[in-house]
């Protein structure tokens, strides 16, 4: 189970490190670019090579992982059902991310302030999740 806990944790590390990365990459896609210059290829871009191949697979590795230790050491308690729904948004994050990668291909701008919203929304779900896995707190399950 160590192994199944040190992959997930690497993969987790690399998959929010790139959550992180790619709004910023997305909202200063067309700053460098002059008025007159087009990308040759537009699904030729940094942000898809970061999304397609290192995100998706990293974001798929830590969930199999996390899977493989959840399902090896038969942990059911209230804080890890919250952390999963809060691995949830994460998956919607990256989504969106998706998404907006997708519009800046098809030639449409970058929006700076909901890049910056995106990463504030990543950020907080990276936070709350460390914190529920660090403190495991004890949490009053209703009956």
């Amino acid at each position: 189970m160590l192994w199944f806990l040190v992959l997930h944790i690497i993969a987790l590390l690399l998959w929010v490190a790139a959550l992180l990365y790619l709004p910023a990459l997305i909202a200063a896609r067309r700053a460098h670019l002059l008025p007159v210059q087009s990308p040759q290829n537009p699904h030729n871009s940094i942000e898809r090579m970061v999304f397609t191949r290192v995100a998706t697979p990293a974001a798929l590795t830590a969930i199999i992982a996390g899977t493989l230790v959840f399902v090896i050491d038969r942990n059911i308690n209230p804080w890890l059902i919250i952390k999963l729904t809060l691995v949830t948004g994460l998956v919607l994050c990256h989504v969106t991310v998706g998404a907006l990668i997708l519009r800046v291909e098809r030639g449409g701008t970058p929006l700076v302030p909901a890049c910056i919203a995106l990463a504030m929304v990543i950020m907080l779900l990276i936070g709350l999740i460390l914190w529920l896995v660090l403190a495991k707190p004890t949490l009053e399950v209703l009956s």
